[in-house]
């Protein structure tokens, strides 16, 4: 009778976050027959990935036993093999020896004396005899949790039966909690209960995997699950530090937030529900309550160390830290002299138990006995209550510090103490403190924060310098989104009057407006130049050139003749540093210029020195910007693997931080499909798509469409490539955009089209560009639609005028540097030369320049093809001399017997184009079907 895995109530299988790369390596064990034992600390998610395994694999096998300990019955002896053999144990009693059944259901129902001492072998030899019984039947798999709370009884019978088990069809799955880094050790501790049986109770080849902490962004998602969505991404970076990626922390972390009436203030630790400060209130019991206090001082420092804790009054803080290490406190740091904790959990609860006059006394120690001024300062304001111009301006004058030091998320933090502290009246307010606060917090990414500090002000704020101001923060904040705020704009106008500098603003907002909502690159570049017309009225020079570099950047895509002069006023002095770094700065118009103009090498030197300055500043959006451009740079070079390494790192900062994730996620889908994975490549272009479709983002949708036109290309969907890359088609004129260097997608077009048969669509593409290209001098876009017009050529049957451009464009892509599309002339010539009469056949030329590279799906392309290459063919009877190139290698192909779709795929056309030939073929022999062309074939040999 089978036995299926049901959890108690509450207790269902879930989605397991974080963790893919551990379930990964138990299912793949599971799968192989084997067992698995799940090990790290308490809330690590061991139970949950248990219950989600145990679902899975449980309907494959007949009988399945469950068992989950508890510390609270751990010294009940046989509880836990009660649990395991309760159900089935009639099943398979009467099977079972005369004394080895005595004694088991002795020990089991407890109505007789049976203990290990007395009835041990007996006892052992049962639950082996009991499992082997059960597996004659099936399958039997083991589900255990909380191994560390078993009774040593039935741990010391399990591990006896698991020991000898053998090729028996039964499995484990186990959990049980190590909290400490040696694993192997911790796992065979007496602690366990397993030091007699030389481990846990499983069999010899288990397989011990560990669950580590969640990254930030898992812990995001994890919380979003769980029913606590939409938390600023500052309060989930919180979150995650503090609970140090432990997922069971990290929602009790997030259910006492939600619970919580308000937010913790700037400065202040995250509240710790009483749930979490039981796990380590008992141990800092143990502390005198001198050593607490040490502890609390070290709690609210930002880098404790002795010398610090000495400074702050505290006289023996060595030997009181030494006495927290003991009790598992504090973590020891042989390499350095920081005090730290042994879980950031630990500091946030001392902190939270200890009173607020407790903590403004550790704050005012630690004001004067910090090193750093920004630290000085952050810990005077949090020992200060009330409004205090002084504290006020010191904390400005740290948050300016923390700005110029990259560290903009400090900078916002201190500014928006800052503005707690500054009185109102003053002759700076504490609403201008708040939207420096947000701007910088725009800075390091945090546009959440940014958003709610912008509303705040919003609502009580008269002044329209700081309204604007709000209403600019508030559509930075938005992201690609702006269709999202689009009643801002009318608000923002009004509040900014007849006053140019405000003007200018909100022109320039407008401007980009215009690109991502309206898709019309014609009004976007209109308001720019308005806006920095506006702005220099006004004597807003940074306005001014952030105006003139959209203006510039407008005009470079749009293919306009005014691009480079506007490139050259945007760079005319005095040049804003900001501005000069800025991702929608001249640096990063200048850059697009370069890259559209094929002169690579000096787009990296710009883009690497851009990349190089934001890190330096903390500019988290131009960080992720720039990281996606240098990609873009190296994918252009050919130099796919460094492409590809860029591009994932881009894609991780914008997830983490939620900006740009669309456009990484395109550059991505173009790196993977040049060096990494096509079916990731197909996702992440599909995921692009729909996150500009949601976003109402056109110039982002047309690119993401290029990249999944790409995509399907490369993974040898033809047909799809073209229905993609068509809507780009589409697209492009309506947003004004007419520079082919923009996309560069047309030629992956025209190559689809030639393997659908659309050889006429297909040249139109090539006509329609190349005039463009010519008119910009586009030479790396003009090499590759003679690229893409050599195979037209070579459809059509021109096959040595084909070879001929294919070889001229290659030598062309060469010289440019841009190794991936010099790679695909090189597979083009060597395919085209397959295909004709004798002569150099290798694709060893293709796949070198791939290898180069390192474009592995290419390459993976370049071996499919050099396996299915044909064999010269033999003398063409005098009866096809007549035919044209292409028409004598279909018919000769025909009289090999290969099929329409073979012969496809050898001459690198479509099945359509091959019939089309075929039609010719019979017009021009005076036959009917491919039958007649095989009976030339025959009587060629017959000859």
């Amino acid at each position: 009778m089978r036995r299926d895995f049901k959890g108690p109530a509450g207790c269902r299988s879930e989605l397991v976050i974080g963790q893919e790369e551990a379930t990964a390596a138990a299912r793949e064990q599971l799968g192989r027959g084997g067992s698995v034992l799940l090990h790290g600390p308490a809330g690590i998610g061991k139970s949950t990935v248990l219950r989600a395994l145990a679902a899975e694999y449980a309907p494959a096998a007949r009988t399945v036993l469950r068992c989950s300990a508890t510390e609270s019955e751990s010294h009940l002896p046989f509880l836990a093999l009660a649990d395991l053999f309760g159900l089935v144990l009639e099943e398979v009693s009467a099977t079972l020896p005369a004394a080895q059944r005595t004694a088991l259901e002795s020990a089991l129902t407890g109505r007789g004396e049976s203990t290990l001492q007395r009835d041990g072998l007996a006892l052992r030899l049962a639950v082996l005899s009991v499992l082997r019984a059960l597996a004659a039947a099936g399958p039997v798999l083991i589900v255990a949790d909380d191994l560390q709370w078993l009774d040593s009884a039935s741990a010391e019978l399990l591990g006896f039966a698991a020991r000898r088990l053998g090729e028996t069809p039964v499995q484990m799955l186990c959990a049980v909690r190590t909290e400490d880094e040696d694993y192997d050790r911790h796992l065979r501790s007496p602690a366990l209960g397993f030091a007699r049986a030389g481990g846990p109770p499983c069999p010899p080849d288990t397989l011990s995997v560990r669950l580590g902490p969640l990254t930030r962004a898992q812990v995001s998602a994890l919380l979003d699950q769980r029913g606590y969505p939409g938390l600023p991404r500052s309060t989930v970076r919180d979150i995650h530090r503090t609970s140090g990626g432990n997922p069971l922390f990290a929602l009790e972390l997030g259910r006492a937030l939600a619970e919580s009436p308000t937010p913790p203030r700037p400065g202040e630790p995250l509240p710790v529900p009483t749930s979490l400060r039981a796990l380590v209130l008992d141990r800092l019991r143990m502390l005198p309550d001198e050593a607490r206090r040490t502890l609390l001082v070290a709690s609210a420092g930002a880098r404790p160390t002795p010398a610090l804790l000495h400074a702050a009054g505290r006289v023996n803080a060595e030997a009181e830290c030494a006495r927290a290490a003991g009790l598992g406190l504090l973590a020891t740091e042989p390499e350095g002299p920081a005090v730290r904790f042994a879980h950031p959990l630990i500091s946030a609860a001392l902190y939270a138990e200890a009173t607020a006059q407790e903590r403004r006394a550790a704050h005012a120690a630690l004001s004067t006995a910090a090193s750093d001024p920004i630290e000085r300062a952050r810990h005077l304001a949090l020992a200060t209550t009330g409004t205090d111009p002084e504290v006020a301006a010191r904390l400005a004058e740290a948050a300016a510090l923390a700005r110029d030091r990259g560290a903009p998320s400090v900078a916002a933090s201190l500014g928006l103490l800052a503005a707690r502290h500054t009185p109102a009246g003053g002759e700076v307010g504490p609403d201008e403190r708040r939207l420096l606060a947000a701007e910088d917090a725009i800075t390091a990414g945090e546009v959440d924060l940014a958003r709610d500090i912008a509303r705040e002000v919003l609502t009580r704020a008269t002044v329209p310098a700081e309204r604007v101001r709000a209403w600019m923060v508030v559509i930075e904040a938005a992201g690609q989104a702006l269709g999202d705020v689009d009643a801002v704009f009318p608000q923002a106008l009004a509040d900014a009057g007849d006053d140019p500098r405000l003007l200018a603003l909100v022109h320039y907002q407008l401007a980009w407006r215009g690109l991502v909502v309206g898709g019309d690159f014609a009004e976007a570049r209109r308001e720019a130049a308005h806006a920095a017309e506006l702005a220099a009225r006004g004597r807003d020079r940074r306005t001014e050139l952030m105006a003139l570099a959209f203006q510039a950047s407008t005009e470079t895509l749009m293919g306009h003749p005014d691009a480079a002069a506007t490139i050259t006023r945007a760079m005319s002095e005095p040049q804003d540093p900001y501005v000069a770094c800025h991702h929608n700065g001249v640096g990063s118009a200048r850059f697009r210029f370069l890259l559209m103009s094929d002169r690579l090498t000096e787009a990296r030197a710009t883009i690497t020195a851009l990349l190089r300055e934001v890190r330096r500043r903390g500019m988290v959006e131009s960080e992720v910007h720039y990281l996606r451009s240098l990609a873009e740079t190296e994918l252009r070079a050919g130099h796919c693997g460094r492409a590809l390494d860029l591009a994932r790192e881009s894609l991780r900062l914008a997830r983490d931080t939620g900006i740009g994730e669309g456009a990484s996620a395109m550059l991505a889908s173009l790196a993977e499909a040049s060096g990494g994975d096509t079916a990731t490549a197909l996702a992440l272009a599909r995921e692009a798509v729909r996150l500009a479709e949601e976003d109402g983002d056109q110039m982002y949708l047309s690119r993401a469409l290029a990249a999944l036109g790409h995509a399907r290309f490369v993974a040898g969907d033809a047909p799809g490539a073209v229905a993609a890359l068509r809507r780009v088609r589409e697209l492009e004129p309506a947003l004004g955009i007419t520079d082919p260097a923009r996309g560069r997608w047309h030629g992956d077009l025209a190559e689809a089209l030639v393997l659908t048969g659309e050889v006429e669509e297909a040249q139109q593409v090539i006509d329609v560009a190349r005039q463009q290209a010519l008119r910009l001098d586009r030479e790396g876009v003009l090499a590759v639609l003679d690229r893409a017009e050599a195979l037209v050529r070579a459809a059509r049957g021109e096959t040595q005028a084909a070879l001929a451009q294919l070889t001229s464009a290659q030598d062309r892509l060469a010289r440019l540097g841009t190794g991936l599309e010099e790679a695909r002339a090189a597979f083009a010539l060597a395919r085209l030369r397959t295909t004709g009469r004798p002569g150099p056949t290798s694709y060893d030329e293709a796949a070198r320049l791939f290898r180069r590279c390192r474009a592995l799906p290419w390459l993976r392309r370049v071996e499919a093809a050099a396996l299915d290459r044909p064999a010269p063919p033999e003398q063409v009877p005098a009866a096809l001399e007549g035919l044209a190139s292409m028409e004598r290698q279909v018919a000769s192909l025909v009289m090999e017997g290969a099929t329409n779709r073979e012969i496809a795929a050898r001459l690198f056309v479509s099945v359509k184009t091959v019939e089309a030939t075929l039609t010719r073929v019979y017009r021009k022999l005076g036959i009917r079907s491919r039958v007649d062309i095989v009976r030339l074939a025959a009587a060629r040999r017959a000859k």
